[in-house]
C-alpha cells in the first residue's frame, strides 16, 4: 500500500515521516496555500530522504515551464496536478518531463465527474481522488463519498485522499480498494506542521489492517 503524506514544510518532519513508513511525501507548490514551500525549502526537506521515497510537488494551473523549473531546482520525482488541467496539458507535460511521475488529482463531485478520469489515464501515471470544496484545492478535512468509489477500477493506479485520518482510514480501506492513500490535514497540528504521533498511529492502524 502506497502511503503519501502531503503538505510537508519542515525538513526534520520529512525524515521522521519517511522513517515511520511513508512511501511518498508531498510538497505544495501553490503560493496561495498555507502549506506552500519554495524550491529551496523542498530541496532542504528531500536532501536526507532515502532514494526510494517519492518526492511529489503539488501544482495547480501552473505553466509547464514553471513546473519543469521547480522539478529541476528542487529534486522532485513526481508532479501532482491539482487544478483544471486538461488531458492535452498532461500529454505535453509528459513530453517535457518523461522521467517524472505525473499524478492528476480530481475533486470528485459526482459519478459523472468521476467518469471524466478515463480521459486522462493514458497521459498520466496515477490518479488521486480528493473531496470537492468550492474554494480550497485540498487539505480541507472533508471526506469523499466512499460508496461512490466501491466499483471504481481505473486503468492506472489511484490514491484515495480527502479527510482521511488515523481513525477512519481502516473503515475507508475496508470499503474501497485504492492502490494507496494520501493524507494531509488528518495528521496535522496546524497547516504544514505534522503531528508525528498521529502519523505513527496511522501506520500502526494500517499495520493491523494489513495483518488482518
Amino acid at each position: 500500500m502506497r502511503v503519501k503524506i502531503c503538505g510537508i514544510t519542515q525538513p526534520k518532519q520529512s525524515v521522521a515521516i519517511a522513517n515511520l513508513g511513508a512511501t511518498a511525501l508531498g510538497f505544495i507548490c501553490v503560493p496561495t496555500s498555507p502549506r506552500y514551500v519554495t524550491s529551496d525549502q523542498i530541496r532542504a526537506a528531500v536532501a536526507q530522504l532515502p532514494k526510494n521515497i517519492d518526492k511529489i510537488g503539488v501544482f495547480a494551473n501552473t505553466s509547464i515551464s514553471e513546473i519543469s523549473q521547480i522539478v529541476m531546482n528542487s529534486g522532485l520525482t513526481g508532479v501532482q496536478l491539482h487544478g483544471d488541467e486538461l488531458p492535452e496539458f498532461c500529454s505535453l507535460l509528459r513530453q517535457s518531463l518523461p522521467n517524472v511521475e505525473i499524478l492528476k488529482a480530481f475533486r470528485v463531485r459526482s459519478l459523472e465527474h468521476l467518469a471524466q478520469t478515463s480521459n486522462y489515464t493514458k497521459y498520466i501515471d496515477t490518479l488521486l481522488l480528493d473531496a470537492y470544496h468550492p474554494e480550497q484545492l485540498g487539505g480541507t478535512g472533508q471526506t469523499l463519498d466512499w460508496q461512490m468509489l466501491e466499483q471504481f477500477k481505473p486503468s492506472c493506479p489511484w490514491l484515495l485522499a480527502g479527510g482521511l485520518t488515523p481513525d477512519n482510514v481502516v473503515t475507508a480501506l475496508n470499503q474501497v480498494k485504492p492502490d494507496g492513500i494520501d493524507l494531509s490535514s488528518g495528521v496535522e497540528l496546524k497547516p504544514g506542521d505534522k503531528d508525528l504521533d498521529k502519523v505513527a498511529l496511522l501506520f500502526e492502524n494500517l499495520g493491523c489492517l494489513l495483518r488482518d
